[in-house]
């Protein structure tokens, strides 16, 4: 039997003018595994050719709507082996349902979808025909937050009993009070209910602060207390909450986009009994350390003294920087290893199901609920 080695995919979503979308072809590509093969990039027929051509796909492979590529690529001996989700929030469900229902893999943008019960039917689903649905809380990808994940399984800082997380940015301040008005071009779709769903700036940001932590740490959060921001938007600019976790921990998560002075300023600090880590997303390739007692220490990517795991996904020396590109790649690492193993019939090893699962993404949809609803009861504890 031959083996399989490489991998194609489509994308639904990431014209050429989409910044994400590059992102993910760049990630998809980095390790020369899996191979751009089909796509629908745009509901623009002039962007979705011309991004076609400029990947020189068989342009036949080029669809009109996402319904029509599912599809045709599902009837097709040499079919895409995955779908590659990059369209705005209420695109997320019906494009991921098509897919499945075709039998091809899913990795599909956060937030998962709408609702809780959209999310649950599409883990069903993806069960039932046995396939792969990765949701993309990409910030897992880091060397360093998986040498965190590491140090807390090695319970190198004992019990966690608090955790500070913040997302912070300014990119909206300037639409503070301006209602429909379009300040961000940047901003337009993600401030539109019908587009954005319930939440702006916890279903963007605030969400990426929960899947973190709760990658880093192993915790869920339980139950929450949000207050909400909306300075006359339609949607939330801005979130302070506490959390309990189901260890019985509790945290404080702050989200924002009107922080001045802070661009995409993610920390993640976890304070057990016998030390304490913290990671900031703008320095990604260090880890600050301490133990009870001692000086905080400072772990750098790519030295010797890092866990097997993470050393594994750093991807060139110490000193030199490593970034955005590089913690998607290590998601498609990841994510490439687990569909061939797939394809193979091998069983899937823990490292290969190393990425942000199904149950991830429900657990986002729950939190950005919980939010909402906690802020509408001037808030008060909602569980998830």
């Amino acid at each position: 039997m031959n083996m399989k080695t490489n991998l194609t995919y489509g994308m639904v979503g990431a014209a050429l003018d989409s910044f994400i979308g590059s992102v993910h072809r760049v990630g998809a590509g980095f390790d020369g595994i899996a191979f751009l093969a089909a796509g629908c990039f745009s509901r623009n027929e002039e962007k979705n050719r011309k991004c076609g051509e400029f990947y020189h796909l068989d342009m036949n492979r080029v669809y009109k709507n996402y319904e029509e590529m599912a599809e045709a690529e599902g009837k097709r001996e040499d079919k895409i082996d995955y779908v590659v989700i990059s369209a705005p929030n209420n695109a997320h469900y019906k494009t991921a349902k098509a897919f499945l229902e075709n039998g091809i893999h899913v990795f599909c943008e956060k937030p998962l979808c709408f609702e809780v019960e959209e999310a649950e039917e599409l883990k069903k689903l993806a069960e039932e025909k046995g396939l792969l649905f990765l949701v993309n809380y990409s910030y897992s990808g880091n060397v360093m937050v998986k040498e965190a994940r590491e140090l807390v399984r090695q319970g190198y800082i004992g019990d966690i009993i608090n955790v500070n997380a913040e997302y912070l940015q300014e990119y909206l301040v300037d639409d503070i009070g301006k209602g429909d008005q379009i300040m961000v071009k940047l901003s337009s779709w993600r401030k539109d209910p019908e587009v954005a769903g319930i939440s702006n700036c916890v279903g963007d940001i605030g969400t990426h602060i929960e899947n973190t932590v709760a990658y880093m740490t192993g915790l869920r959060v339980k139950r929450l207390a949000a207050k909400l921001d909306y300075f006359g938007q339609p949607l939330d600019l801005n979130a302070n909450m506490l959390v309990e976790f189901d260890n019985g921990a509790h945290g404080v998560f702050c989200s924002s986009q009107v922080c001045v002075g802070h661009m995409n300023g993610l920390v993640i600090r976890i304070f057990g009994t016998e030390g304490a880590i913290e990671w900031h997303e703008e320095e990604p390739n260090v880890l600050f350390v301490t133990k009870k007692g001692c000086p905080m220490q400072t772990y750098h990517r790519g030295m010797g003294y890092i866990s097997e795991r993470a050393a594994s996904m750093s991807r060139i020396p110490a000193g030199h920087p490593e970034g955005l590109y590089e913690a998607f790649a290590n998601m498609y690492k990841v994510w490439n290893a687990a569909v061939l193993a797939k394809a193979n019939g091998t069983e899937l090893t823990e490292s290969e199901l190393d990425f942000p699962t199904i149950d991830d993404g429900i657990e986002g949809v729950k939190f950005i609920h919980a939010a909402v609803e906690s802020s509408k009861k001037d808030a008060a504890w909602v569980e998830l």
